[in-house]
């Protein structure tokens, strides 16, 4: 049994601490405050991505260094989140969230001011490794505030349709600043977004006790970072070298057997980076897969249908980010209302189950899309029932891979989250840019490979490559949720006011 402390997070309590830590306003502006942190990080992801073109032009680098800045965000990012997690657990959360907002911002700023290529990539590398001290402190300080389960589930809720939704808000409000702007203003945009929550931050948030007895896993930290940067290293390679390239397969390797010795590491280390305990509890590890799994699905979604959107119908950018509004509502709307009705009703089972068929359903139907399809009776609908799908998913996931979590594990739980989902979008943007561009190869070399239509025929086929694949991990996402989530309601979500919560 693991028992939260409240909202102030005090190993000693001052009289006039819990209760006005218990304020639902503080509470509920405190959740404002990490949605904003959050936002930030997840559409950041994405926003950079309409801009590259722009940025290419403006600093003139090729087309072969272009993946860099988005791979050199992914790399620091994916690699550090587990020691960011660790590190808020050791030396406070609000010192830590504090602290990555700030750097984060930092980066942003050098990045829009960059005047060259090698700058710009080092200031997405030094926003991955912000991010990932923000990431895991942001949601691990939601676990430790929202100690009433209804409360909780209501704040996992917003939570989840932040994560969801942030990549296509991302792409809206990147062509929206390329169009109106300069591509430079889709890194200023964050030093509004930092601003806004480290002041709220620095008011709302109490300082954690820091442990002075406790040390950080040196060797455990090695290992992982080392392991995490071979994996998300090597899916980057693969989308730009053949599978059997050594510089695929080679780093790929490394990265698992790295991650293989960190797991026999930890069984034995006196401090563990990644307690055992935090990994082994039936729900939590189905929520790691469930959120593993749809992020992999989840770039089926952004990535090809973005292409599909500019390339195919010849969509402005604008125009591409206001297509997955309905979309965007769709999430909102399961992960906020449908999500927290449910889940103290039914439990995760039946409700993840069903939003990865529906995810899978709404991918299916997108690879009907022709050259000729309309947005309000094509595009729209099966993004609609997507979105629906995915928010039904994310907001239980986070919920659950975070319940019942002990109070000195909390940040290193919710980078371990965090991992899932980057590592799943790593895997994602690999494999299904893979398949796309075999697809692609494979119906022009059945024709004309210099006839207009044959192209735009490629194109199509290799788009709903994609869709396929992507709807194979949300089923696979729909079996796995059925086979491991445990049948019922968890306490956790029964549970009726502060205390303790359990599993």
């Amino acid at each position: 049994m693991s028992q939260f402390p409240t909202a102030t997070e005090r190993p000693t309590p001052r009289p006039a601490s819990p209760a006005g830590a218990r304020r639902p306003d503080r509470r509920w502006w405190i959740l404002a405050v990490i949605a904003v942190a959050q936002l930030m990080v997840v559409l950041d992801a994405t926003i950079v991505n309409i801009a590259l073109p722009s940025a290419q032009e403006d600093l003139d680098f090729s087309n072969g260094d272009r993946q860099w800045i988005v791979t050199s965000y992914a790399l620091a990012f994916g690699s550090l989140l587990l020691l960011g997690g660790r590190i808020a657990d050791l030396f406070g959360r609000k010192v830590t969230f504090l602290t990555g907002l700030t750097g984060f911002a930092a980066a942003s700023a050098l990045g829009g001011a960059a005047p060259t290529f090698e700058v710009l990539v080092t200031a997405r590398a030094l926003q991955g490794v912000f991010g990932a001290l923000l990431a895991p402190a942001a949601l691990s300080l939601l676990t430790t505030t929202f100690t009433d389960a209804r409360e909780r589930a209501k704040a996992f809720s917003v939570y989840g349709a932040v994560a969801g939704a942030g990549g296509a808000i991302g792409l809206l409000l990147g062509g929206v600043l390329t169009e109106q702007l300069t591509w430079r203003w889709t890194l200023y945009v964050n030093l509004v977004f930092a601003l806004a929550a480290f002041a709220g931050g620095a008011l709302l948030l109490a300082r954690t006790a820091r442990d002075r007895g406790a040390t950080l896993d040196i060797p455990g930290t090695v290992l992982v970072s080392a392991g995490l940067f071979g994996l998300v290293y090597g899916f980057s390679n693969a989308e730009t070298h053949d599978w059997d390239h050594p510089a695929t397969w080679g780093w790929l390797l490394a990265g698992t057997a790295l991650l293989a010795a960190f797991v026999g590491w930890q069984t034995r280390a006196a401090h563990p980076l990644l307690p055992m305990r935090v990994l082994l509890d039936r729900d939590r590890g189905a929520s790691h897969a469930a959120v593993l799994l749809s992020g992999v699905g989840l770039f089926g979604v952004f990535l090809f249908l973005t292409y599909y959107l500019q390339g195919s119908l010849a969509y402005s950018p604008i125009e591409t980010g206001l297509a997955f509004l309905p979309m965007i509502g769709a999430l909102m709307l399961s992960a906020t209302v449908l999500a927290t009705s449910l889940l103290p009703r039914v439990g995760p089972r039946p409700l993840v189950s069903a939003g990865m068929g529906l995810a899978a359903a709404g991918l299916a139907w997108l690879t009907g899309l022709g050259l000729d399809s309309g947005y309000a009776a094509d595009v729209m609908p099966p993004t609609i029932v997507a979105g629906l799908g995915i928010g039904l998913v994310i907001a239980p996931a986070m919920n659950l891979a975070t319940a019942g979590i002990a109070p000195e594990d909390a940040g290193v739980a919710s980078a371990t989250v965090n991992t899932m989902q980057q590592i799943g979008g790593s895997i994602g943007t690999a494999v299904l840019n893979t398949l796309a561009a075999s697809a692609a190869r494979d119906h022009l070399a059945s024709g004309d490979p210099t006839d207009p239509a044959v192209q735009a025929q490629a194109a199509l086929e290799s788009y709903a490559t994609a869709y396929w694949w992507s709807a194979g991990f949300f089923a696979a996402g729909l079996v796995v949720s059925f086979a491991l989530y445990r049948r019922g309601v968890p306490r956790a979500a029964l549970q009726d006011g502060p205390g303790a919560v359990h599993l």
